[in-house]
């Protein structure tokens, strides 16, 4: 047990994909700014996602410190700088990373031996942390990247398998989550990235049926207090903020539509021009996040982010659209009064940040759970319309079918119109945003919970 007056140690280990490890640096961040000491252990290329972010939080006084882990490029056929998901452009490569970062299990295994930690805060995706926690006599924490509409169902439909009784293409959409590992079950606790005003018959739900203890802590994101960190947050952004910022400052207010469809998703050539065709259709302003397309040759080479001839020259004369490509300030352009929707795949960072900014959505899920916070978003909070994607993919670099651009206008217009419909949305989801800001604030649910959890891990010692 840690006594009266003496410091926890915390270590971090975050796994190797943006959507997993942005939040947990910023739950590090919570600690550290909590009086906690934190160790974030990562690899040499993903500490530079974020090194300046951290060196400021050294320099204000905080215990916060990397530990980089050697990647085992050669033993997995990687390239130099192959460190995260975001860069891996085939599922071939991609199951290469998997194998890489299983090989660093002795590596962290050891540190973690090496410097006793009082906590370990682990993704759930490495379950083998557990048993590491119960040798050293101390209490491992889960951190799951998803909200707990996503846990709720998931539990359900293990617990009844309705899919059992169902033929049709939609059932994949039902094996998309597995059962809740049991290494979660015999952790201290989840995690959490969400907020108990936000989903609170659900946050309740899962307490009481699942036997899991969790904490609200999010939105973490609205961590990031400044322009700076803001703008930072997740790698060094391709743009100019100013220069962003600028552009839309000269836009009325809920005008412009946001578009990113996160680090990991491909599309087509076809899709990607019938997205732009759409945009350019609705008259509305846009900024639109460019990824990489889908490489046809379906080799390691991935073609760079591309658009139809002539586009960005036709929306730039115009002055009707900016194109960024590379990493985005996402926290900071959604905050900006100018933008009125965001078309997202509905990541659950991205559903948090467009709730905390007070921005209705468009939504268009890819894979992994984004089907379940799409219904969450769209049914249940009813904040977005959806664009009707169908299909759930088992990678997010596969080809998915054709969303035509007439689909793509109508759901765009649907919110970013003056209709009743859009007006609603758009006040439910301020509601939200207060409720989000309100929640982090001290004395707010999430920080509350966050207070609770330091004094749980000083209290905790080895039944």
């Amino acid at each position: 047990m840690v006594s009266e007056g003496q410091q926890l140690h915390v270590m971090f280990l975050p796994y190797m994909a943006p959507g997993h490890m942005m939040p947990m640096v910023d739950i590090a961040r919570l600690f550290a700014a909590n009086g906690v000491r934190v160790t974030i252990i990562v690899t040499a290329f993903n500490a530079r996602r974020f090194q300046d972010v951290i060196d400021r939080d050294i320099r204000s006084g905080r215990e916060i410190a990397i530990h980089t882990l050697h990647f085992p490029y050669a033993e997995a056929g990687l390239p130099e700088g192959c460190e995260n998901l975001s860069s891996t452009p085939t599922p071939e490569m991609s199951i290469k990373l998997f194998h890489a970062i299983d090989l660093l299990q002795p590596q962290i295994e050891g540190f973690f031996r090496e410097y006793h930690p009082n906590c370990i805060v682990s993704d759930y995706l490495f379950p083998w942390t557990v048993k590491v926690a119960t040798e050293l006599g101390i209490p491992r924490l889960a951190f799951s990247g998803s909200g707990f509409f996503n846990l709720c169902v998931s539990h359900n439909i293990d617990l009844y398998k309705p899919h059992e009784n169902i033929e049709s293409e939609t059932q994949d959409i039902y094996r998309s989550r597995p059962a809740r590992p049991k290494a979660e079950r015999n952790s201290f606790g989840v995690l959490m990235n969400s907020f108990y005003e936000l989903e609170p018959t659900y946050v309740d739900h899962h307490r009481k049926h699942t036997g899991i203890k969790t904490w609200c802590l999010g939105p973490v994101s609205l961590y990031n207090g400044d322009t700076e960190d803001k703008a930072e947050r997740g790698d060094k952004t391709s743009v100019c903020k100013h220069s962003c910022l600028s552009w839309l400052d000269s836009r009325k207010p809920n005008s412009v539509l946001y578009i990113c469809f996160g680090s990991l998703a491909r599309f087509s050539k076809t899709q990607v021009t019938e997205i732009a065709s759409a945009l350019e259709a609705s008259g509305h302003s846009f900024i639109w996040v460019v990824g990489k397309v889908l490489n046809a040759d379906n080799d390691d080479q991935q073609e760079e982010s591309w658009l139809p001839d002539n586009f960005e020259e036709r929306i730039t004369k115009n002055d009707q659209g900016l194109i960024i490509r590379g990493w985005a300030p996402q926290v900071l352009l959604l905050e900006h009064p100018a933008i009125g929707g965001f078309l997202t795949h509905c990541g659950w960072n991205s559903i948090l940040e467009g709730v905390s900014a007070g921005v209705p959505m468009v939504t268009w899920p890819i894979f992994a759970e984004q089907f379940y916070n799409e219904k969450l978003i769209t049914q249940v909070l009813k904040i977005g319309v959806p664009v009707g994607n169908e299909t759930w993919k088992i990678w997010a670099t596969q080809d998915s079918p054709l969303i035509d651009r007439n689909k793509i206008k109508n759901a765009v217009s649907a919110v970013m119109g003056s209709e009743d419909v859009a007006e609603d949305m758009r006040e439910r989801v301020n509601q939200l945003s207060k409720m989000a800001k309100k929640a982090a604030e001290v004395g707010g649910s999430s920080s509350n919970d966050l207070t609770a959890l330091i004094k749980d891990i000083k209290m905790y010692k080895e039944t």
